[in-house]
């Protein structure tokens, strides 16, 4: 007997949209509340669910990876999005990169029409902690709802500031000054376009690139920059060498130019299936428009560059996970409410989509009145939700998938036996899991 025959997800981003799915899959009936066709944040500009307002890629998507390894987990827990991402993937040598539009259309498309999901165009304030509900907003939270959620927490506001990178019309770059290839030969396909500087260059655009102006953020607000997301003109305030050993370092690129090796790279990825559009990889930025476009320009091969698209820098909400959620990102005080995507905690698209899915399989348990069930730390899924609720509390930032939250055999001293003993391990428990939840 359900506790409750319907659930409310609150925000149809990638969180929401896999959590919404997956409940709809299992016969909930779910009440999915948008805001974005009445009102949308900063970085959003479509009405499809499940946009992607950073990059395109969904980073790599080789199994001895981090990130392929989550894949691997979400693979054989039949991830909904992860589906959506192979069906919308463009070439990007061994990380999965999507065609946005499409991705965002095939996800909004198959939501839409369930039978099980009704989607409601609010913005919502508030809600109901009687009712059984996943909150998903997104780092980029409504206040209103935010300050909600905090005094239902308990707590102060945690956040940080996330930048996004440039996109450029590929018809304007100058392909005299670049050459297409990925680092180390990796891929069939060469889907990086290589913008070279010489010495000369690279140090005029980087004194460029330390003097020009930024955007204004509000006083009152203290900036924390995650690391994962640095904009580009911090990272190059921390030294000389900094963009060289960074997005810019001309390593694994074996081509010479006349003659000799670029002293620095600007990789450029495709955005879409065509290639029309470019993302300046790494190049996550706070300076003003007419800044981008004089600084971005002192790149050889951008010197006419079109932008699309500029970057922006933008404020991202979360709540302290140590503090309020646990281990099955319910919030401690109110067990019928699900945390699940950025606000949560983690970082990263497909570690969003991951906590979505974990949090709708603990809510189907939920409301079935079964145990609630977690995961090992040797499942990078595991890692991660173990990591928002033993963190420190007083220094709590977002996590994204990484081998150094994972529990593995440390003494083991082949690097690619270690991640593939990490890989089979993984996989076993991901099937356990599985057959502990269907057994229920």
């Amino acid at each position: 007997m359900l506790k409750n025959n319907f659930v409310n997800v609150i925000g149809a981003g990638l969180a929401g949209s896999e959590a919404a799915y997956f409940l709809a899959q299992h016969g909930i009936k779910v009440k999915l509340y948008e805001m974005k066709s009445i009102k949308k944040t900063p970085a959003q500009t479509s009405d499809n669910f499940a946009e992607l307002v950073c990059s395109n890629s969904l980073k790599n998507d080789q199994p001895l990876s981090a990130s392929g390894l989550l894949k691997e987990e979400l693979k054989l827990l039949d991830c909904f999005l992860l589906k959506c991402a192979y069906a919308s993937r463009v070439p990007s040598g061994n990380s999965l990169s999507v065609d946005r539009e499409k991705f965002s259309s095939l996800v909004t498309k198959q939501l839409k029409n369930h039978k099980n999901i009704e989607i409601i165009d609010k913005v919502v304030n508030d809600f109901d902690v009687n009712i059984p509900t996943i909150i998903a907003t997104g780092p980029l939270c409504d206040n209103t709802l935010f300050e909600y959620i905090s005094k239902l927490v308990g707590d102060e506001n945690c956040y940080f500031y996330d930048a996004i990178a440039p996109i450029v019309s590929a018809d304007s770059i100058d392909y005299s000054r670049a050459f297409w290839a990925n680092r180390y030969d990796q891929g069939e396909t060469k889907d990086y376009l290589n913008c070279y500087m010489y010495k000369d260059e690279y140090e005029t655009f980087v004194d460029a690139l330390l003097s020009a102006e930024r955007v204004k953020l509000h006083t009152f607000e203290k900036i924390k920059v995650f690391e994962g997301c640095m904009p580009i003109e911090i990272l190059a305030s921390r030294g000389e060498r900094a963009l060289r050993f960074g997005p810019l370092k001309p390593v694994g690129l074996s081509k010479k130019v006349e003659g000799e090796k670029p002293y620095a790279i600007v990789q450029l990825r495709k955005e879409n299936v065509e290639g029309s559009c470019l993302n300046m990889v790494g190049f996550q930025t706070n300076l003003t428009y007419p800044e981008q476009k004089r600084v971005f320009r002192l790149i050889p091969a951008l010197k006419q560059a079109e932008f699309i698209r500029y970057g922006s820098m933008h404020r991202n909400s979360y709540v302290c996970a140590p503090r309020c959620l646990n281990i099955y990102s319910q919030l401690k005080n109110y067990p019928n409410v699900f945390i699940a995507g950025q606000i949560s905690g983690v970082e990263g698209y497909v570690e969003s989509i991951a906590s979505g899915l974990y949090s709708a399989i603990n809510m189907l348990l939920y409301l079935q009145g079964k145990p609630l069930h977690s995961l090992p730390k040797t499942t990078m899924i595991g890692a991660l939700m173990h990591y928002l609720v033993s963190a420190d509390a007083n220094n709590f930032q977002p996590m994204n998938a990484n081998y150094g939250i994972i529990e593995c055999d440390n003494n083991m001293p082949d690097k690619v036996q270690k991640k593939q003993n990490i890989l089979d391990i993984s996989k076993k428990q991901i099937e356990q899991f599985k057959e502990e939840i269907n057994g229920q």
